[in-house]
């Protein structure tokens, strides 16, 4: 079922429970998760990236998307993951999109409010939800990264003042995550989160959740998050996966379906995980 980000968080939030949002694409990805999450009767949240969605990405990715989303009966959001721009809001609202965050966290905090309104004011009428970020997710690259840095905290006497003059629906918050994979693990500041949480009026989302502690994340969830980005996880899942495929192979002319099975076990098997530690739940 096609819904809204803004209804699967305020329901999380009223459950104190977080809901998955894997970036992915492709339809082994696409199939994987949505199955996964199917079998486990949880709500799931699918992302696109702009660089995944170059060319014709912008019609294959989240055509496919929408065309299988109401065969499975979990709520499924199409979301669109750190856009950088207005233009990148209005591709993925004609695109069908059903939610979209502006990424505007590296702005002075006048700027990113006047981005994330401008992106409000244009998803608004069509009913698709926004997500914001205030503070800033540290990593050289959302692909790229290797090293957790240059993150800021997010502030907690902003967050009312943000929220009111934006009006979003989410917000992603810093509390010590870095985007791409950790060569040392990350100390999460729940104290903060726990001021975060209460000045918030909208459901908070924390990014950068691969390799992050599971102890942490369940913490994290205790106390405010709703939403948990995972995308380095899922690339690390489908490289063993394809280092099996590799070593099981003995023709020269292997069925696809063969090939393919090592990603998909892998990627369920962390998928289902994730949705497990964040207590993911109809």
């Amino acid at each position: 079922m096609l819904t809204t980000l803004k209804n699967v968080l305020c329901r999380a939030r009223a459950g104190g429970f977080a809901v998955p949002a894997f970036d992915c694409v492709e339809d082994l990805m696409v199939r994987t998760i949505l199955e996964t999450a199917e079998a486990r009767r949880a709500p799931v949240i699918l992302m696109c990236l702009e660089m995944d969605l170059a060319g014709n990405g912008w019609n294959y990715v989240p055509g496919l998307i929408r065309a299988v989303a109401d065969r499975h009966d979990v709520p499924v959001v199409l979301h669109l993951d750190h856009a950088a721009s207005l233009e990148a809001i209005r591709r993925a609202l004609d695109a069908g999109f059903t939610s979209v965050m502006i990424d505007g966290s590296a702005l002075p905090f006048e700027e990113n409010v006047r981005l994330t309104r401008e992106a409000v004011e244009m998803a608004r009428p069509l009913g698709v939800s926004v997500e914001a970020e205030l503070g800033h997710v540290g990593g050289s690259d959302l692909i790229e990264s290797t090293r957790a840095h240059d993150s800021v905290l997010t502030e907690p006497d902003q967050v009312t003042r943000f929220v009111a003059e934006t009006g979003v629906d989410a917000l992603a918050v810093s509390i010590g995550t870095s985007h791409g994979m950790y060569t040392s693990l990350p100390n999460l500041n729940i104290e903060v989160l726990k001021q975060l949480n209460a000045a918030s009026p909208v459901p908070l989302v924390l990014h950068g959740g691969s390799g992050t502690p599971d102890d942490q994340i369940r913490e994290a969830v205790r106390n405010g998050i709703c939403k948990l980005n995972i995308y380095a996880d899922l690339r690390v899942a489908m490289a063993r996966g394809l280092g099996r495929s590799a070593r099981g192979q003995n023709r020269p002319d292997p069925l696809p379906m063969e090939m393919f099975r090592p990603m998909r076990e892998e990627l369920a098997a962390v998928v289902a995980q994730k949705i497990e530690l964040l207590g993911a739940r109809l």
